[in-house]
């Protein structure tokens, strides 16, 4: 059985560890050693992840399979002032994966972001990205193509996907 329950400040490290777990084998072959290491630097310092959750425009969630801590997302509703809930982060281990965890947890965050009064859900993903598949597969578009530039020289090269729910 898969649960959602809201992340604690606690859990920063759960989060860290996990990324340490999944950016390596999702990204290594895309981004460089150094831009990978900048990224996690920018995004998973304690810092970084201390301010995102005190300033609570992004929500974080821990993801359970029975006790274990398999995942966590990071998720903010109403995007931009529309009726969309944006997923910033959503990262499940690699044991996990294709077993249909990834579709039930996006199932959750559609029931989360109904709640929320959105009727969407967004998602930034790296073009280059094997996911891109799996989420076009349960009903995510690509609606646009956007470089971000993050520092360093550094570039994140996403496609921006959106699915109604």
């Amino acid at each position: 059985m898969i649960t959602i329950s809201e992340a604690t400040i606690s859990d920063i490290k759960q989060i860290q560890n996990i990324v340490n777990i999944t950016w390596p084998i999702t990204y290594g072959e895309i981004l460089s050693k150094e831009q990978l290491d900048y990224m996690l630097g920018l995004f998973y310092s304690d810092e970084a992840l201390t301010e995102q959750y005190n300033k609570k425009v992004q929500l974080f969630y821990m993801i359970y399979e029975e006790e274990t801590n398999i995942g966590f997302i990071g998720i903010e509703h109403n995007y931009t002032g529309d009726a969309v809930t944006k997923i910033h982060k959503i990262y499940l281990l690699p044991e996990t994966q294709g077993k249909g965890i990834g579709k039930k947890v996006v199932d959750e965050i559609g029931k989360l972001a109904s709640e929320n009064s959105s009727n969407a859900l967004s998602l930034n993903v790296n073009r280059f990205n094997s996911a891109l598949g799996f989420y076009k597969k349960i009903g995510f578009e690509v609606i646009d193509e956007v470089n971000i530039e993050i520092g360093n020289g550094y570039l994140m090269e996403d496609y921006v996907m959106k699915k109604k729910i």
